[in-house]
């Protein structure tokens, strides 16, 4: 594959569409598993419609939803009734506006620009009620100067010389981390904000309740993901006959980041390469421990997977952007530690959050989440009661 992938999930949907080079089997990708329909699958209530690329949701405290249109530069607050008002909006126009949490009274998102051009910048902001943004971070300055998957090598890693030297000039045979920066989710856990840097490949934590701006610091690097060249890949793809049957490791691109009530942080990632089914179901959801940088895989073979929601018995609900038969995707809800999953047929969904109290629970998903640009957006956020399901808690 190219070296672009730290920039997928950019401003543009062609860019998130874009595909790789080097593939897998389904089978040596995503390995089997048991989906059901969910049971009595809860009907989808649609909140707001008319939405365009929202890729990033919060539930406030009044539960009302924080919905980003990211490739618009936008935050919305939505009420339970549609009732929708834009409380930020990114600081040029054509910036990204996304990775969207909020904790009491606060607003966390970040804004992305400029990625691929010679001055990008990535930043993290905190919003009070009432208040404007204030950057609390600059993740693209910290990028540059520390590079967290600097010694991690992407591509073949086992390629003799002979076979890397057949490989052109500006697609390598392999190639270590980048400095790109793109964050595209964040959770707050009391005083910190955990960021999962799709371009970093890394989950990074920021500080919080200070007034001058803050270091982040690295929690973790992801491990790359591999996948074999076949024969066929190598031969539809034009690479050198040599690389056949060897592995390539691709970028692991994490998409959201969830802190578990076992105080873990649960990871969505989606690798580098085409997101659709076309190299496999290769992504993944892992879960990394806040104070040792840990990372333990907890669940594999999904298609563009690109946020989660925790319910309160622990199911993890993931959203598939390209999931399901057609590839029109998901909402997959797996039990840790069992084969069994359960599957809400879902158009593209972009964002989901689990919401629980002792009288309800529901989950908040931003759905038709790359319809077109123009007069009619087709994004919607919807709310499924999860109540009178059997994942129940």
């Amino acid at each position: 594959m190219n070296r672009s992938s730290k920039t997928l999930l950019a401003a543009s949907c062609a860019t998130l569409l874009a595909g790789g080079l080097i593939g897998a089997s389904p089978a040596a990708a995503g390995g089997r598993h048991h989906h059901h329909p969910a049971p009595q699958t809860p009907a989808a209530r649609t909140i707001a419609e008319g939405l365009f690329t929202p890729l990033s949701l919060a539930i406030d405290q009044r539960g009302r939803a924080l919905v980003a249109q990211n490739f618009a530069g936008e935050l919305l607050r939505i009420t339970p009734d549609g009732q929708r008002s834009t409380i930020a909006t990114a600081p040029t126009p054509g910036d990204e506006l996304g990775a969207v949490s909020t904790r009491g009274r606060t607003t966390y998102y970040a804004t992305t620009s400029g990625m691929g051009s010679p001055a990008p910048t990535a930043k993290l902001y905190a919003q009070r009620a009432g208040g404007a943004g204030r950057q609390i971070a600059d993740l693209r300055a910290f990028e540059a100067t520390r590079n967290p998957d600097r010694g991690t090598t992407y591509g073949f890693r086992d390629l003799p010389q002979s076979c890397s030297a057949q490989f052109p000039a500006d697609n390598p045979a392999s190639y270590t981390g980048l400095v790109d920066s793109h964050p595209y989710a964040t959770s707050v856990a009391r005083d910190k904000v955990y960021v999962a840097d799709a371009a970093a490949n890394a989950i990074l934590s920021v500080r919080t309740g200070k007034r001058r701006m803050a270091t982040p610091k690295v929690v973790a690097v992801l491990p790359a993901i591999p996948s074999i060249a076949t024969a066929e890949v190598v031969a539809d793809q034009g690479l050198p006959p040599c690389a056949t049957g060897h592995t390539y490791w691709f970028e692991p691109v994490p998409t959201d980041v969830e802190q578990g009530r076992d105080g873990w942080l649960y990871v969505t990632s989606l690798p580098g390469g085409p997101e659709d089914a076309s190299l496999g179901a290769r992504g993944a959801v892992f879960k990394v421990n806040p104070h040792s940088g840990a990372v333990r895989r907890v669940a594999g073979g999904f298609v563009g997977a690109v946020n989660l929601a925790l319910g309160p018995d622990g199911t993890i609900a993931v959203a598939e952007l390209f999931g399901g038969d057609d590839g029109s995707g998901q909402v997959t809800l797996v039990k840790p530690g069992s084969n069994r999953r359960t599957v809400l047929p879902l158009p593209a969904p972009g964002a989901v959050e689990w919401v629980s109290s002792r009288w309800s629970s529901k989950l908040y998903v931003t759905t038709d989440a790359f319809g077109p640009a123009g007069p009619a957006p087709t994004g919607k956020l919807q709310v499924l009661d999860m109540a009178g399901s059997r994942h129940r808690h």
